[in-house]
């Protein structure tokens, strides 16, 4: 199969890479033509459209930023819809809206083509270890037809039907982004009480506080930079759609407000492009203490590939 990527930014370029690394021929595109470079260096072939990636292509793989752009891709001017989409797949990594998502799909069968939906969970040094969870919905054939494209960036965890990826994706960043918000005042508490931010780190992994946020996020606390590589306009984003499906479903909805409203205030002090673990900066900030901690914290966009 010949593969095309669509948006290249630091998640989805090294999604990219790890399909090359397999290699696929790959045909690539971004908005950005800069962006392009790393891949068209590894052999890949620099597109001007995302019609122009489908029209060379037999699967094409989308992680943009959000709804709009994604509409963008398929229904713009030079869009998957303005080219023949017969024997097509469509592997879609974004994070966007499910009742979107599945109509952009339905038009996209339409046109001949099969869309399957990955949306991903962990952080950008899964995209480089290609160890991402993706979660997949779709038809199975249309799975299985494209698993080693899958495979090449991380693994399959079977969600439905086309559009359950989305909701998988919404509701395992709702229970991330509440749990991160949670982290800072815990912490904090904890620092004026007296117990330092290693030693209750130490002691709540394991444990019932226990989960990724803690294990993977709470370094980039120790080490201040609060891991700029999730930026908060993505958080807000994401929380933004989390929010918009659980008023569909007409559920409560109280503790992703609260949250929404904590990454809001991150953002109005810190600026959207801090990271993403700012939103326990509020809490550091406002009860004047420092959550510093001395060791060799490895940034996650400095994970390198295991071939490398």
């Amino acid at each position: 199969m010949k593969v095309g990527f669509i948006g290249l930014g630091m998640m989805g370029r090294n999604a990219a890479l790890n399909i090359a690394r397999k290699g696929f021929d790959m045909v690539v595109y971004d908005v950005r033509p800069e962006a392009q470079v790393p891949l068209v260096e590894k052999g890949a072939k620099a597109a001007n459209s995302p019609a122009d990636v489908l029209n060379q292509v037999d699967v094409v793989v989308t992680m943009v930023f959000g709804p709009k752009e994604i509409e963008a891709v398929v229904r713009g001017e030079n869009g998957f819809l303005s080219t023949d989409g017969r024997g097509k797949y469509w592997i879609d990594l974004t994070t966007s809206s499910p009742d979107l998502m599945r109509a952009l799909g339905t038009e996209f069968r339409a046109k001949g083509g099969a869309p399957v939906d990955a949306p991903v969970t962990g952080s950008v040094d899964s995209a480089i270890r290609g160890d991402m969870i993706m979660f997949v919905g779709g038809e199975d054939a249309d799975i299985e037809q494209v698993r080693p494209v899958i495979e090449a960036m991380g693994e399959i965890r079977k969600v439905g039907k086309h559009g359950n990826g989305y909701v998988a994706k919404l509701v395992n960043n709702q229970l991330w982004k509440i749990h991160a918000a949670a982290i800072g005042e815990a912490i904090v508490t904890a620092k004026l009480a007296g117990l330092e931010p290693d030693t209750w780190w130490a002691a709540m992994k394991g444990g019932a506080a226990d989960s990724f946020v803690m294990q993977h996020d709470v370094p980039s606390i120790f080490a201040g930079h609060y891991d700029p590589s999730f930026p908060l306009a993505l958080c807000l984003k994401d929380l933004g759609l989390i929010e918009e499906l659980m008023n569909e479903m007409g559920t409560g909805n109280e503790l992703t407000r609260a949250t929404h409203d904590r990454f809001r205030e991150a953002a109005s002090r810190y600026g959207k492009e801090a990271g993403e673990m700012t939103v326990c900066k509020v809490i550091e900030d406002d009860a004047n203490v420092e959550l510093r901690v001395a060791g060799d914290w490895v940034a996650p966009w400095e994970i390198k590939h295991p071939a490398q």
